[in-house]
């Protein structure tokens, strides 16, 4: 994910065998991750407590919202040329993300 910065819950003592990803505002996703047995739910945007309703059933990792969406537009770009070959489409590589880290 090109990452700088990863937010995250207490690592579990266990070993990760399925991973819930959501790009974007997930933590409304969190019961149905734990409900289907998730070990990590990577999305953006969670707040501080609610970090605490992980409550060590589930590692919650916060990697930002613009760095959880950024690859979303490539994916797009493949769909379309491969739907739409004679389409012309532009890449942007504009950075639109309005945060920094220090």
């Amino acid at each position: 994910m090109n990452l700088n910065t990863v937010r995250h819950t207490r690592l579990l003592d266990k070993k990760v065998k399925k991973v819930a990803i959501c790009g974007g505002s997930g933590s409304f996703l969190l019961p149905q991750a734990i409900f289907k047995g998730a070990d990590f739910l990577v999305t953006s945007d969670f707040k501080y407590h609610e970090f605490f309703d992980a409550d060590g059933i589930i590692t919650v990792t916060d990697i930002g919202h613009y760095e959880s969406e950024v690859f979303t537009k490539e994916l797009i770009v493949e769909i379309l040329k491969e739907k739409f070959p004679t389409f012309a489409v532009n890449f942007s590589t504009i950075d639109t993300n309005p945060v920094r880290y220090l």
